[in-house]
């Protein structure tokens, strides 16, 4: 072959080369979105208060559609996340306990489980399965969208006239939440849902309900993937009953069905009915609304389901529930307020402080933590419902002004400082319980002064207890005079006679200027069991059998005094 035909022969096949290769190019980007498609979205996201921040993530626009990378969308919204193979991993934390989205390539699944495992898991379905391209994960931007609002149960909106997607992490949609949409009820596998996906996709399946209250009513959208339904509206009865029935459709009718706090639409109920058709009973408040239509549409473009609820607010109706509302709102936190929940348990004394000690070397600290801790347990197997607080709960001391402290912080609703008593007459005996107030007798001031004495092995006493005088105790029992009946009453019912607080004589109730009784803002009493100087009551209190007898004629006070308590208290708001 002559040699310039050689040359043009090559040339030619070099030609047809070229042409092979850029036709081959153009085909596989026709199909598929390329490096030259890639953009950046802004992600708008309000987090409150004014507050937030924008922030571009990563796009591909194709012939089609708008794609988002969903890793780049995850780390927009501050969320951890991991890739594993074929899929990725995302974690939230805006409420407790947190969850945790599964999201896999060419699955149209997505698993959502919960920290707590008490909570069910949930697999919502999507209408597009994400794609692997260039070694990231991505998903139309308006099904990235849906799959963001339904996991984190928060607004997350495409404005496409805009180009921005709008996120509000401000707070849940309450009253129309998307946590239970997709839980499942049995052991449904992930990758048992994704072998149903093609069938699934063949009919209607609703995903989710959203009610929007407007001022004229409210809009019910209902969320959907698949073709088109069939639907019919049966319109209100004398009841407030609306039928929606959807034909071939289906959908999880636990998590379709919900109640709502407020506003025109009371409840949505889901039924599942036979020949594959699913029924929505709304049930709308026509007694606080006059209802004057309610109407279907459906938006084919975003494949939902409208209903158009149009009312009036009856005016008066509402006021007088609310004030209703009010009233009950009150009366439960009064009730609360008043709810002797809490038991503040003070042992006298402690650690480099003994208090008084016997001729028999009975030591006041020991025996007080002891009969403390006797009572506590009285308590707590007696009231479960009651919480007992300890100042002290071993050989530890405690300085007078945060024992009061310690029982204003936990919520206390009764304070009881236990003691032992000492005289430098060796025949003084009995028990006495106090309650503060000016001391009226000589007796009285010396067993306050006894036991404020220890104040003097604080290292910071002067300025902890700066201003206690006669004068401040008066003003100070003047401002606990809303405690002075309750402390009164309490006193009196430990020392009933019917009680054995001590052998043979109960010296009555007392008032004196106890230092540990100053700080408490509750109905407080101390109680003195008895006098280690008399050596008779110091054999008894030495008794380990006997403190718990004490104990126990303490508690039996308790009893009597917390069921006079709390029927004088829930008889004065009228229950």
């Amino acid at each position: 072959m002559p040699h310039f035909l050689l040359c043009i022969r090559s040339r030619l096949a070099a030609l047809v080369l070229i042409a092979l290769l850029m036709f081959s190019y153009r085909s596989l980007f026709a199909e598929s979105p390329s490096l030259s498609g890639q953009t950046a979205l802004p992600l708008v996201v309000t987090t409150g208060n004014d507050q937030g921040y924008t922030i571009k993530v990563m796009a591909l626009r194709t012939a089609k559609t708008l794609l988002i990378d969903l890793e780049s969308m995850a780390r927009g919204l501050r969320l951890n996340y991991r890739k594993e193979p074929g899929g990725l991993v995302v974690e939230e934390s805006f409420g407790m306990p947190g969850t945790i989205c599964t999201i896999m390539t060419n699955n149209n699944f997505v698993r959502i489980v919960s920290r707590d495992p008490e909570i069910p898991a949930r697999i919502i379905q999507m209408q597009s399965a994400p794609s692997l391209q260039q070694s990231r994960i991505w998903m139309p931007v308006s099904q990235a969208c849906r799959l963001f609002a339904v996991w984190l149960d928060r607004e997350v909106v495409y404005n496409q006239s805009m180009g921005q997607i709008h996120v509000a992490l401000l707070k849940k949609n309450f009253g129309e939440s998307r946590e239970t949409i997709g839980i499942v009820s049995n052991e449904e596998s992930f990758a048992g849902a994704n072998s149903t996906k093609q069938a699934e996709l063949s009919k209607t399946v609703i995903t989710g309900i959203e009610v929007k209250n407007r001022d004229n009513g409210a809009i019910i959208s209902f969320s959907a993937s698949g073709l088109a339904a069939q639907a019919s509206l049966v319109t209100l009865n004398a009841e407030g009953y609306t039928y929606f029935s959807l034909e071939k459709a289906s959908g999880d009718s636990n998590a379709l069905s919900q109640v709502y706090g407020k506003g025109v639409v009371k409840e949505i109920i889901s039924k599942q009915l036979p020949g594959s058709g699913l029924q929505f009973t709304v049930v709308l408040d026509n007694r606080s609304f006059v209802i004057s239509s309610v109407e279907f549409q459906r938006d084919k473009k975003n494949n939902r389901y409208l209903l158009y609820v149009r009312s009036k607010a009856d005016g008066e109706e509402i006021r007088r529930k609310e004030k209703e509302q009010q009233i009950a709102q009150v009366l439960s936190r009064d009730i609360e307020k008043w709810k002797l929940d809490t038991i503040v348990l003070d042992a006298g004394h402690g650690g480099k402080d003994p208090g008084a000690i016997g001729a028999n070397g009975t030591v006041e600290k020991h025996v007080a933590l002891n009969i403390v801790r006797d009572l506590g347990t009285f308590i707590r197997l007696n009231w479960p419902d009651v919480k007992v607080v300890y100042t002290r709960k071993e050989d530890k001391f405690i300085p007078l002004h945060e024992r009061g402290k310690i029982a204003n912080q936990n919520g206390g609703k009764l304070f009881i400082s236990v003691h032992c008593n000492a005289s430098s007459s060796r025949s003084a005996r009995g028990s006495e319980v106090y309650i503060l107030g000016a001391h009226k007798t000589r007796a009285s001031l010396d067993v306050a002064m006894l036991e404020n004495s220890v104040i003097r092995q604080e290292a910071d006493y002067t300025q902890a207890y700066k201003g206690f005088s006669e004068e401040y105790l008066i003003m100070s029992s003047m401002a606990q005079s809303a405690f002075a009946r309750q402390s009164t009453s309490l006193a009196q019912h430990i020392l009933n006679p019917g009680h054995r607080l001590a052998p043979d004589k109960r010296n009555g109730v007392r008032q004196a200027g106890f230092m540990v009784l100053w700080t408490p803002s509750m109905p407080s009493a101390l109680v003195e069991v008895g006098y280690l100087s008399n050596p008779g009551e110091e054999r008894i209190l030495r008794d380990r059998q006997e403190q718990t007898k004490i104990a126990y004629a303490i508690f039996q006070g308790l009893q009597a005094y917390r069921k006079n308590y709390e029927t004088s208290s829930m008889a004065s708001m009228g229950r």
